[in-house]
């Protein structure tokens, strides 16, 4: 009676387990066997970044269309909402892939280690501007970081070595070359990878431009750090939660008003939007492309290894995603505005992808 009640309880394991199923992953304690493993039909779980989220939205429906495998499932919680979700623990009810407008952080890299996820491929994508976009008939803006940074931050220079409340009031407050319109910029919460990268690309970038943040980089770079990225709270900026459309929404019903988005938003609304020059350079996909576009960052996925043999197709979306026809050139992706890898690097991420390399997270 007991073999036979442990050749059915092989048997459930074995049809509950996806094909290649590496059954030594299957954790068994105190004497029960606990499967892990999700029917053929789970859905591959997604989340992270509103950047990436419309690039796996659209892989995942010609993953779903093309292949044997139900459709992912791609939920927008922002990078730093990702990563927490992502970190949560190991099976096919947490997410496999976390989506994401910058590299992971230590922080993050040592939440998912107390969640038990210790084995992370971190593949990347390709590239993204992010713009200071405004409405088509609103004034044209040509900013320098370093103005930037003096129209957003919580406090600059007074100019007796000392700090003060922001006073710009306007545009024109910041520099007499631009437009007399008040300061209202959407923006994207302190969760989003768009948040992070535009802090230090455009923020920490701009403060290094004036003495006195130059010289208090070198003195105390974490002090400088804060200063240069606490954006002011007065109402000039407003949070605007992880969807960027929220942002394009807003910047159609009020023409002052500026937002800050990656690249692909504006390039599928340039009949109503426009994107502000920076340091003298478009926001274009060609100057994003060779670098000379200043406010522009790499962008990821993140896959959790140790449920690749707990839900079915991880390793075929990864391919699909990998694939000519989806991120290069000419794929698919760059109608959406992803902005490709070069072809050597695509090649090379897609070989190391691919192969389920672990990124070193001891360091």
């Amino acid at each position: 009676m007991r073999n036979l009640l442990l050749a059915l309880s092989a048997g459930l394991l074995a049809s509950a387990c996806s094909p290649g199923t590496d059954l030594s992953e299957i954790d068994a304690s105190a004497g029960e066997l606990q499967v892990f493993a999700a029917a053929p039909d789970e859905k591959i779980k997604i989340v992270g970044s509103s950047t990436v989220a419309p690039f796996s939205t659209t892989v995942a429906e010609q993953f779903g269309a093309i292949s044997p495998f139900p459709t992912p499932i791609v939920e927008t919680t922002g990078t730093g909402g990702g990563f927490k979700a992502f970190c949560n623990g190991i099976g096919p009810d947490q997410p496999s892939i976390s989506n994401a407008s910058r590299p992971i952080k230590s922080s993050e890299v040592e939440l998912c280690r107390r969640g038990g996820v210790t084995d992370i491929v971190e593949v990347k994508i390709g590239y993204d501007g992010i713009v200071l976009a405004n409405a088509k008939g609103s004034p044209e803006l040509d900013l320098s970081k370093a103005e930037i940074f003096l129209a957003l931050a919580e406090e600059i220079p007074d100019g007796n070595g000392g700090w003060m409340a922001n006073p710009n009031q306007t545009w024109q407050d910041v520099a007499d070359h631009l437009p007399d319109m008040k300061i209202l910029v959407s923006g994207p919460p302190p969760t989003s990878g768009t948040r992070d990268a535009f802090a230090e690309l455009a923020l920490e970038g701009g403060a290094e431009e004036i003495p006195q943040l130059a010289a208090l980089k070198e003195s105390d770079k974490g002090e400088f750090v804060k200063r240069a990225t606490t954006i002011r709270n007065d109402g000039k900026w407003i949070d605007s939660g992880e969807n960027d459309t929220a942002i394009v929404q807003t910047l159609m019903k009020n023409p002052d008003s500026i937002g800050i988005m990656g690249y692909s938003f504006l390039e599928q609304n340039l009949d109503r939007l426009k994107g502000a020059h920076v340091e003298g350079t478009d926001p274009t996909f060609e100057q994003i492309a060779s670098g000379e576009y200043g406010i522009s960052r790499s962008m990821f996925f993140y896959v959790k290894k140790q449920n690749v043999n707990l839900v079915p197709g991880i390793e075929e979306f990864i391919s699909e995603f990998t694939q000519e026809d989806a991120w290069g050139p000419t794929g698919y992706l760059v109608d959406k505005g992803l902005i490709p890898l070069q072809a050597e690097e695509r090649e090379k991420v897609r070989a190391h992808a691919l192969a389920l390399e672990v990124m070193d997270t001891k360091s």
